[in-house]
C-alpha cells in the first residue's frame, strides 16, 4: 500500500460502520486498517471487513465519536434513525432532508445505520472535493451485514476497484483509461454516441405511439430499457443478452444499497458471480479478435495497447462491469423522475412538447429536485472536522445529495420545482471533483433526444389514474417501481 497514507494513518481502524477508531474504541469485531482496505477489491472489503462488522452500535449504546462531539456541545441534536427501507425516507424523502437541513449543524449521526449523514450543500461539496480525507474504498460494501452464504457466494469473487469506488493512484491511472475510451465532453458524446440515443429513442418512442388508448408502465418501456440498450451498444455487447445484463444489474443495486432477505441475498450474490464471468469473458473475446472496433472494450484495449502497467485485462474487464450498471441505471433514474414531473402537471408536458427548447433547463431541475441518485457512501480515511463536527477516521459518510440540492442556502424556494431557477447547474446530483460522473454528458444528452421525441409524438401522454408515486427501498439510488401513463396521440402541444 502507499507508504505515505499508511504513515500518515499510523492506527488501526475497525471499519465497523460507527467509526471507532482506536484500542479504547475498539467495538470487539474484525477490523481492518488502512493499508490492506485502501487497495483491495470491494468484494475482499466485504468479506474481510464486513463479515461480522457491519451493523449498528448495540441498543443504547454509542461510538466514543458522537459521545465526544456531545461533551463539547456539538451536534446535541444530531442523532437520529434514518430508516431508509421503510416509512417517511422510502416515500417523502424531502421531507427528511427538510428536517437535517433546518437542524444545525447539519452533520447528524444515524443510529440505525451506524454512519454520518452530510446533509448542507456546501459541507457535501467539500466531502467530494476532498478524495483524501473522504475516500471511496469503501463506496460499494453492503451497508448491513450479509449472510454466510451469500459471502461465500463472493469469496469466488476478485474484481478490482473499478473507477467509481477507487482511490489514487488507481483512481487517476483508470480514470486516464476511461476518458480514453469514453466519450465525455458534451461535442464527443454527441459524435461518438448521438447516433446510437437517435436510433433506439426512435424505434421504442414508435412502438409507444401504436399503442393509442392503452396503458403502459414507462418504467420496463421505456425509461429503464432505453438506457440500456444505448449502454450495451457502446459497450459491443450482444442485445439478446439484455434481458440477462438488465437482471444482473438491477440484482447488484439491491444487494449493496438494498437490504434483501438472507436467501435473496444469496441469489443476488450467485447473479453477481456471473455477471462478473460474462464481462471477464466479453473482454477476453474482445481480446482475441482483435480491437479494431469503435466500442468502448476495443478503444479501452487500444488504450491499454498490450500494457498490464497502463491498464490490465482485469480492469478493462471491471470498468465494463461498473459501466454496465452505472451507465444505464442513473440515466433511467432520470428518465422516470422526468417524465413523473412532467406528466404530472398535463399542462407542464404540453408546454414542453410546444418549445422543445425548455428542455434543458426542464432537465437539470429534474436533476436538482429529484436526483436518481440522492445519497452517496464514503469513508473517512483520517479523522475530519465539517460543519464543527468532529469525524475520526475510518467512519462511513453518507453524503445527502438530494438534501444538499434543497438547501435554501443555494436555492431560493428549493422545494419548489422551477425550470426557470437561476444558477441550474449548482446542484451536485452528478458528485463533484475528481469524481465527477463520467457519464453526465450522455445522461443529458438521453434525456434531451428521448423526452423531445416522446413530446412530440404523444403530446397527450398522460399518467394513469389513481397513480401514486413509489419507490424501490435503497439507500443511493432513487428508482421508480412502476409509471403507468395512458398514450393518447390526439391532444396537441400547447
Amino acid at each position: 500500500m502507499q507508504g505515505a497514507l499508511a504513515a500518515m494513518v499510523g492506527v488501526r481502524v475497525c471499519v465497523r460502520i460507527c467509526g471507532v477508531r482506536s484500542a479504547s474504541d475498539h467495538c470487539g469485531n474484525e477490523c481492518l486498517d488502512f493499508p490492506s482496505w485502501a487497495s483491495a477489491s470491494w468484494e475482499s472489503l466485504m468479506l474481510r471487513g464486513f463479515r461480522r462488522s457491519t451493523h449498528s452500535p448495540a441498543a443504547g449504546t454509542l461510538p466514543a465519536s458522537v459521545c465526544a462531539n456531545r461533551a463539547r456541545g456539538v451536534g446535541q441534536e444530531a442523532i437520529m434513525e434514518l430508516r431508509p427501507f421503510t416509512g417517511t425516507y422510502l416515500t417523502d424523502p424531502a421531507a427528511v432532508w427538510h428536517d437535517l437541513l433546518r437542524r444545525d449543524p447539519g452533520v447528524h449521526y444515524a443510529e440505525d445505520l451506524g454512519m454520518w449523514l452530510i446533509s448542507r450543500h456546501e459541507h457535501v461539496r467539500e466531502a467530494f472535493a476532498d478524495p483524501e480525507s473522504f475516500g471511496n474504498a469503501l463506496t460499494l460494501a453492503p451497508v448491513y451485514e450479509m449472510c454466510p452464504e451469500a459471502l461465500e457466494v463472493l469469496a469466488r469473487l476478485d474484481v478490482p476497484p473499478t473507477t467509481a469506488a477507487a482511490d489514487a493512484p488507481v483512481h487517476t491511472r483508470t480514470r486516464r483509461a476511461l476518458r480514453a475510451a469514453f466519450a465525455a465532453t458534451a461535442g464527443r458524446v454527441e459524435a461518438w454516441y448521438g447516433p446510437i440515443v437517435r436510433r433506439r429513442v426512435e424505434q421504442l418512442v414508435s412502438g409507444l405511439a401504436r399503442r393509442r388508448g392503452e396503458v403502459v408502465d414507462l418504467v420496463p418501456e421505456f425509461t429503464a430499457i432505453l438506457p440500456l440498450l444505448v449502454v450495451v451498444d457502446i459497450l459491443g455487447v450482444p442485445e439478446r443478452d439484455v434481458s440477462r445484463i438488465r437482471g444482473w444489474a438491477d440484482g447488484q443495486i439491491a444487494l449493496v444499497w438494498g437490504h434483501p432477505e438472507p436467501a435473496e441475498q444469496v441469489r443476488l450474490a450467485r447473479g453477481l458471480l456471473e455477471f462478473w464471468h460474462y464481462c471477464q469473458d466479453l473482454v477476453a473475446r474482445r481480446n482475441a479478435e482483435g480491437s479494431g472496433g469503435d466500442d468502448f472494450v476495443s478503444r479501452a484495449l487500444r488504450h491499454r495497447d498490450g500494457r498490464d502497467d497502463v491498464l490490465t485485462l482485469t480492469e478493462v474487464a471491471s470498468m465494463a462491469f461498473n459501466l454496465l450498471v452505472a451507465g444505464h441505471e442513473t440515466t433511467a433514474g432520470l428518465l422516470a423522475h422526468a417524465l413523473d414531473q412532467a406528466l404530472s402537471v398535463p399542462e407542464r408536458w404540453r408546454w414542453l412538447a410546444a418549445v422543445p427548447e425548455r428542455l434543458p433547463g426542464f432537465i437539470e431541475e429534474v436533476l436538482r429536485y429529484g436526483p436518481a441518485i440522492d445519497g452517496w457512501l464514503r469513508v473517512t480515511r483520517r479523522p475530519v472536522t465539517i460543519g464543527g463536527v468532529a469525524i475520526p477516521a475510518g467512519a462511513r459518510c453518507l453524503l445527502l445529495i438530494g438534501a444538499a440540492n434543497r438547501d435554501p442556502a443555494v436555492f431560493t424556494e428549493p422545494d419548489r420545482f422551477d425550470p426557470a431557477r437561476p444558477a441550474l447547474r449548482d446542484h451536485l446530483s452528478f458528485g463533484h471533483g475528481p469524481h465527477f460522473c463520467i457519464g453526465a454528458a450522455l445522461a443529458r444528452l438521453e434525456a434531451d433526444i428521448a423526452l423531445r421525441r416522446l413530446a412530440e409524438a404523444i403530446p397527450g401522454l398522460r399518467l394513469a389514474d389513481g397513480h401514486v408515486t413509489a419507490y424501490k427501498p435503497n439507500l443511493a439510488f432513487r428508482a421508480h417501481r412502476m409509471l403507468p401513463a395512458v398514450v393518447d396521440a390526439d391532444v396537441r402541444a400547447v
